[in-house]
């Protein structure tokens, strides 16, 4: 089974390689054509290894426990970004996310797994953070599913789309303040017991800013019986909203 997984990676990477030669792709990040993401912007990103972080939540911090995690531990055991959510990666996140160059997908799941197999994590199963139904039938697609799909194909792992759902629509997340941010996920989410209980669960999505969707995501995840729940975004936005 497992082998079968990393033979589609490889299936599905090989088709979308036709398609580069037939449609060549263009760098989101400096227009160059030829490439989805070219190596020289890969090579800019900034990691977030080496940067003091909370061992939980995984937001800057000199303490071992931030403040937050102290007061209030979330859902998921640990949470952890590749990188910061800046230039270079934001271009790429944006035109996946809102300009359909769904292939990014796959590009950036090659390029996170060697920093999740780091994590060590007994990981099962690979469930994306979802979009409520509104908004994917608007967008077409979700990226986070983009992402998680080739991920658990190269981690050999189950993917399971549809053992998380967004109970309710939510506002867009994009300028709300911590609170506001914790008020628009509060009991969003819904999980399906017969799907992860009992399971160690990989969440992923695509960029963290204060950790609130992904945590309240991990709970209806451990409410519904996972055994545990691990996190993983691409990219993590240093700012005021993660003090």
């Amino acid at each position: 089974m497992a082998f079968k997984k990393s033979i589609l990676y490889w299936f599905e990477s090989s088709f979308w390689n036709v398609v580069d030669l037939v449609f060549p792709p263009t760098c989101p990040s400096c227009q160059e054509i030829g490439f989805r993401w070219c190596e020289d912007c890969q090579r800019v990103v900034r990691p977030l290894a080496g940067i003091p972080i909370c061992e939980i939540c995984g937001a800057p911090s000199e303490k071992a426990r931030c403040n937050r995690c102290k007061s209030s531990r979330p859902g998921f055991v640990q949470l952890r970004s590749w990188v910061v959510f800046k230039h270079p990666i934001r271009s790429v996140l944006h035109s996946l996310k809102y300009h359909h160059n769904i292939s990014l997908g796959q590009t950036l799941a090659w390029t996170i797994v060697p920093s999740l197999r780091q994590c060590n994590w007994p990981i099962q199963d690979v469930v994306p953070v979802p979009l409520s139904e509104e908004r994917q039938r608007e967008r077409g697609y979700n990226q986070a599913g983009l992402i998680a799909r080739p991920t658990s194909q190269l981690l050999e792992v189950e993917y399971r789309p549809n053992a998380l759902r967004r109970a309710r629509h939510t506002r867009s997340q994009v300028g709300l303040t911590v609170k506001e941010r914790e008020q628009n996920v509060r009991d969003a989410f819904e999980a399906d017991p017969a799907l992860v209980a009992g399971k160690n669960i990989l969440l992923v999505d695509d960029v963290c800013t204060t950790g609130a969707t992904l945590a309240y995501a991990a709970r209806a995840l451990s409410n519904a019986g996972a055994q545990a729940v691990y996190a993983f975004t691409i990219a993590r936005a240093l700012s005021h909203l993660d003090a």
